[in-house]
């Protein structure tokens, strides 16, 4: 039989009072106090020194704050790695938008061509207000109205002729309009543009009957940004010195 069973035997079972609130007080106990450094000399063991005791402290201070640079660092590069996919996602996006809309460019000038002749019948101008609400949804926008200022940088100009009542450069006529998304333009508007005629009218032709044929050979129609000059005879004789050496 062992030593516990035959104390328990002898003296009845041990119970140890582990409740922390007395029940005869009601306070709290108070854990039993550790030995200190002395006590634990004398029993035998061993004491930390002050030197090493701060020195344990300088690293783990300098391995903390070792390891808060880390995160802040790594924190830093996530953010900049998600601004740049969410800048990227919408370049992409941009650029799809884009890309869609320009195929569509040709399909409403044919709409445009066909409502102003009239030629819209009620099943396809439903089917053509829907193509042109559906481009307005994704920003494209069409500009270039008769009487505007010329504008080189939103306005391509295809003929070129003289007229009163203009202080400047104007768009006389919008032969096809111009689309921009926001703020980027991705057709110019192809405009007929007209300039202040110089004696205060202008010929039939656009072209100042008094200007003489400097000026005529000046004034050109820019089809499709090809400069064509206009046909002028600058020596009345050549033609008959043509002919008569042909002869």
């Amino acid at each position: 039989m062992s030593d516990r069973e035959t104390e328990f035997q002898q003296d009845g079972p041990v119970i140890r009072d582990k409740r922390r609130i007395d029940p005869d007080t009601f306070e709290v106990r108070r854990a039993p106090a550790a030995p200190d450094a002395s006590e634990a000399v004398a029993a035998g063991g061993t004491s930390v020194g002050d030197g090493q005791t701060s020195e344990e402290l300088t690293r783990a201070q300098t391995a903390l704050a070792e390891r808060t640079a880390d995160l802040q660092r790594l924190q830093a590069e996530y953010v900049n790695y998600k601004r740049r996919v969410d800048r990227d996602r919408d370049v992409s996006r941009s650029a799809g938008v884009e890309g869609v809309l320009r195929d569509l460019l040709s399909v409403l000038d044919d709409v445009r061509s066909a409502r102003l002749h009239e030629e819209l019948s009620p099943g396809f101008k439903a089917v053509a207000d829907g193509v042109e609400r559906v481009a307005a949804k994704y920003g494209l926008e069409s500009f270039g109205e008769r009487g505007d200022p010329f504008d080189p940088h939103i306005h391509e100009a295809l003929l070129h002729a003289h007229a009163d009542g203009i202080a400047g450069p104007t768009c006389v006529e919008i032969l096809q309009p111009g689309y921009r998304i926001k703020d980027k333009v991705i057709r110019p508007a192809r405009v007929a543009v007209a300039e202040p005629s110089e004696q205060g009218g202008a010929s039939p032709t656009g072209t100042d009957a008094s200007s003489g044929p400097d000026q005529a050979r000046a004034d050109r129609i820019d089809i499709d940004g090809v400069d064509v000059p206009e046909t002028t005879s600058d020596e009345p004789g050549r033609a008959d010195e043509s002919s008569e050496q042909a002869s």
